[in-house]
């Protein structure tokens, strides 16, 4: 009932291991990690043992195929139960002879997979390295067990939030939350430990088995709970959200739509006609089409990114006040994770309901279809993105050492508008280009993370391998496209009478080509969504 004749792990498995994506996925992901130790690879024709390129290739290995592996299991275990929803199928699910348990360890089995196929094929690529030596067979045993490990867990917190929510976008959001705190404390321990084997060894073989088999083990109990007693079920599985009994029943924050701050996000419900001349598409998504399945979703994403914030802008801020750019990168991931969720089925979900066809059909303008659309989405990433940007301001009040800083935290909080506006225009775009929302969510992450992480990766590689190669010096530039490296860019001078051989005069000139690069490109994007919209779809819908 649970693994052999699980008709819900066995269905999983047919669909997920034969569709187009699971080999081109296999085939990128190995792609990635066999150029990553080809162009790593010790230069030198004699090797020691104890070789520290050959330690340093196989952590940056394993770090390359933990992150990969941690940002992928959302991406499959996400939608385990919210698929069933968004297919109509969640109430036949329900109402099946099979276990609860079964269902829920079907989905994330079937959803993990997958994963552990990609795991376990790249064991020919690490058994390359290990005769260069540097990194025993049991460290590598005890990393992939570290893995293991966590990619389960990782799934069981998604599955878990798949079944609180009934989007797959909220949950995939939700996922990434709670996951990249814990992902990021893995590789810096890693990253810390790695001259430590034996200290390193003990904690992966011990603690984080049995943290990763107790987080798991809680998380299906209770999602399992979740589908024993689910909550009200409509027609088609449609799980029935009541605002004010949602916000008598919640724990810790409560939205209240009609008060400050709460209305710059979530404005309170329309009650009388539209202005003249006002956007409806813009007053819909602002108003109702945002919130119509609960403030859950944004509820917890407030409450976690401040948990989050308050020790970092503690020791960024105020203890460590040069590190003040590691905040600010605090606040751009958070909106890489949040930005596309509010845009990337601003269009796909009106192909998804059938209403494409009308509004196109109507006398609104694609100009207005398209910056309701995008300033509504825009409107509530930025303003929770805001959120984490008062400590700031509230820092250059408090601590004297800000005020000779003031033109570099300027710069900072242009490259989060920036930020902003980039995230909201990519997931709008491809919104307009896929047809389902999870495909559209899913590609806007990804070319946030190429444009974003990707030039950074690219950096920190050449610096650790290719330190004396001529070109590194000028690998900086390829961070024009990334608000991180933009960051680190500006200086910031935090000693009131420096001498001038220790005066940070930063890299202004990239700082200045990433906010050319990102104004162009959000024209270009707007510009094509709007060419689309006039050429193709007001003929076609």
């Amino acid at each position: 009932m649970y693994i052999l004749e699980n008709p819900v792990l066995q269905r999983e498995l047919l669909v997920n291991l034969r569709m187009p994506r699971a080999f081109i996925l296999l085939f990128v992901y190995q792609a990635i990690l066999a150029a990553l130790v080809f162009f790593a690879w010790p230069q030198d024709t004699r090797l020691d043992p104890n070789e520290k390129e050959a330690r340093a290739l196989v952590n940056m290995f394993f770090l390359g195929q933990y992150i990969l592996a941690s940002m992928m299991a959302p991406s499959f275990a996400a939608g385990a139960i919210t698929g069933e929803k968004e297919r109509k199928t969640y109430e036949m699910l329900l109402a099946s002879p099979l276990r609860p348990v079964a269902i829920v360890f079907g989905k994330m089995v079937a959803s993990l997979t997958h994963i552990g196929v990609l795991v376990f094929a790249s064991l020919p690529i690490v058994m390359l390295c290990l005769p260069l030596g540097g990194v025993s067979f049991y460290e590598v045993l005890a990393a992939y067990l570290a893995l293991i490990v966590s990619v389960i867990t990782f799934g069981a917190i998604s599955v878990a939030c798949s079944s609180y929510f009934k989007r797959t976008a909220a949950s995939l959001a939700v996922s990434y939350m709670l996951i990249l705190p814990l992902a990021m404390l893995a590789v810096i321990a890693w990253y810390v430990l790695r001259d430590n084997g034996g200290t390193r060894l003990l904690l992966t073989v011990t603690v984080v088995p049995v943290l990763g088999a107790a987080i798991t083990v809680a998380l299906l109990a209770n999602t399992s709970g979740r589908l024993m007693h689910p909550p009200d079920v409509g027609s088609e599985g449609q799980e029935v959200v009541d605002l004010e009994q949602e916000a008598q029943e919640a724990v810790g924050l409560v939205i209240q739509r009609d008060q400050f701050p709460d209305r710059l996000f979530a404005p309170a419900k329309r009650e009388g006609m539209l202005e003249d001349g006002a956007n409806p598409v813009y007053d819909k998504e602002i108003r109702s089409e945002i919130f119509s399945q609960g403030t859950l979703m944004l509820r917890l994403v407030i409450q976690v990114s401040m948990v989050l914030a308050i020790p970092l802008m503690a020791v960024c801020l105020y203890i460590w006040a040069e590190y003040a750019a590691w905040y600010i990168c605090y606040a751009m991931v958070f909106n890489m994770l949040v930005g596309p969720v509010f845009s990337a089925g601003s269009v796909t979900s009106e192909r998804e309901r059938e209403t494409l066809d009308l509004l196109l059909t109507t006398t609104i303008t694609p100009w207005q279809i398209l910056w309701g659309k995008l300033v509504a989405g825009l409107r509530v990433s930025s303003v929770l993105t805001m959120f984490l940007l008062w400590p700031v301001l509230l820092a250059c009040v408090m601590v004297q050492s800000y005020w000779t800083n003031l033109l570099s935290i300027l710069a900072y909080l242009v490259i989060v508008l920036l930020t902003c506006l980039t995230s909201a225009h990519v997931a709008l775009f491809c919104s307009v280009l896929f047809h389902k929302t999870s495909i559209s969510l899913m590609t806007s992450y990804l070319l946030i993370i190429l444009l974003f992480c990707v030039p950074i990766a690219v950096n920190f590689f050449a610096v650790e391998f290719f330190e004396a190669h001529p070109l590194t010096a000028h690998i900086e530039w390829v961070g024009l496209t990334s608000p991180f490296a933009a960051a680190f860019s500006v200086p910031l001078n935090m000693e009131l009478n420096p001498d001038l051989d220790d005066i940070d005069y930063g890299n202004w000139p990239l700082f200045g080509s990433y906010v050319a690069f990102t104004i162009c490109l959000n024209v270009f994007l707007l510009s094509t969504m709007i060419w689309l919209f006039n050429v193709r779809w007001r003929v076609s819908g």
